[in-house]
């Protein structure tokens, strides 16, 4: 029933500093402001490739401001899309589960997930903007089972388990899987990683936070405008490869870089490699 990565939710400190920070570093452009009652936040909603960034600045006492205390400034939500939210309603009060509903936007009851919270929007077309192609994918740093939660997952979302590809990193300390949305057509999914220690970064933040959000990926189809804007700025991200100038593949920016959010970026395509279709990979 989901089909895309649509969106992500930040709790930031200053709505119109973190919009000219993002635009400067990934393009993009403001789509529109609002306010969220359930949120308690002022929205500035940025249009970065086909989907959405809300940049959430606190209106009040509420769960905006709340994140902030706790955490500071980052990610806060995770946003998906479906064609039917009405149906995806009724999937879920037919297994007991509790949501809310603001506008068009539903969102999970909180302890329905793990560490995960949800917002679902009903799918729409979006013309790209900037350099970047999509948002693909989010992270559900685990310290429960990966299994279990992949089985939770597909119930409460109507995924097919068999279309999962199962993954692991040494480098980065994970084992878990990608519940991919529409594969071979659409690399959309949540990634479910699984620490296997408390010795790397991911797994430093799992034993603190316990089962989270942790960060998310974009795919870009014009990386080298990208890389651009980062080096010109100066700003601080890790290249996959060794040279950050030549790179052809893409990186990671830290996290102080977007006000709070660990921002995964890879070339088109690329994501396909460690998603079970390497044959999909096109050429740097």
């Amino acid at each position: 029933m989901l089909d895309r990565c649509d969106r992500v939710q930040i709790a930031v400190n200053d709505g119109a500093r973190a919009a000219a920070r993002y635009i400067e570093l990934l393009g993009g452009q403001i789509a529109r402001t609002d306010r969220s009652r359930l949120l308690v936040a002022k929205r500035t909603i940025l249009a970065i490739g086909e989907s959405e960034f809300e940049l959430c600045e606190p209106d009040g006492v509420g769960p905006t401001a709340d994140f902030i205390a706790r955490r500071g400034e980052g990610l806060m939500t995770a946003g998906y899309s479906t064609v039917d939210p009405d149906r995806m309603a009724r999937r879920w009060q037919g297994l007991g589960i509790a949501h809310e509903r603001e506008g068009d936007q539903l969102y999970l009851a909180p302890d329905a997930t793990f560490g995960l919270p949800i917002v679902i929007s009903r799918s729409t077309y979006r013309p790209r903007v900037g350099p970047v192609s999509f948002l693909y994918e989010t992270t559900n740093t685990l310290v429960s089972d990966w299994r279990r939660v992949a089985a939770v997952y597909a119930g409460l979302f109507g995924l097919d388990p068999s279309r999962f590809s199962e993954i692991g990193s040494p480098r980065f300390g994970y084992v878990g899987t990608l519940t991919l949305f529409d594969p071979p057509n659409r690399l959309d999914r949540i990634e479910l990683s699984q620490v296997t220690d408390d010795v790397h970064a991911m797994g430093r933040f799992a034993h603190k936070h316990g089962d989270s959000l942790y960060m998310c990926y974009v795919e870009v189809h014009d990386w080298p405008e990208l890389r651009r804007r980062l080096l010109e700025t100066n700003a601080r991200y890790t290249p996959r490869g060794k040279d950050p100038v030549t790179d052809p593949d893409g990186g990671w920016v830290h996290p102080k870089e977007l006000h709070g959010l660990l921002l995964g970026i890879s070339r088109t395509g690329l994501g396909w490699e460690w998603s079970g279709r390497k044959d999909l990979v096109p050429p740097p």
